[in-house]
């Protein structure tokens, strides 16, 4: 399974931006996808997971309210929403598939390479 991720880059704080992961996985809607976040010297964090058929989200405390997850099956794509970012969302952003919902990273068997969020002050 092959996870891409796309539409990260640099903004100034308090702009937006939207992530999107697409996956070559067949059964797109057997698997919850998820979004994770890792800043340099710190862990890979939890941000958000939809289930499969996109009925059921859950979000980081640390995000609620500015950041909204969303798939599209027909594409075979989840994306991550994020408004009013400040400069400590910076990290680097991956998306991840697994069995089913969870928040933590060792639930996920496949991730993908990442894209590069920078926020300024």
């Amino acid at each position: 399974v092959q996870l891409v991720e796309s539409g990260g880059g640099l903004v100034q704080a308090a702009a937006s931006l939207r992530l999107s992961c697409t996956a070559s996985a067949r059964a797109f809607t057997h698997y919850a996808m998820g979004w994770f976040r890792q800043a340099p010297g710190k862990e890979r964090e939890f941000v958000a997971v939809i289930s499969g058929d996109g009925l059921a989200t859950y979000d980081a405390d640390s995000t609620k309210g500015r950041f909204t997850i969303s798939r599209d099956n027909a594409k075979n794509t989840v994306y991550l929403q994020m408004n009013s970012l400040e400069p400590e969302d910076t990290a680097t952003y991956y998306c991840a598939k697994s069995p089913a919902i969870a928040r933590t990273a060792a639930a996920y068997d496949s991730w993908g390479q990442g894209t590069q969020v920078t926020v300024s002050s």
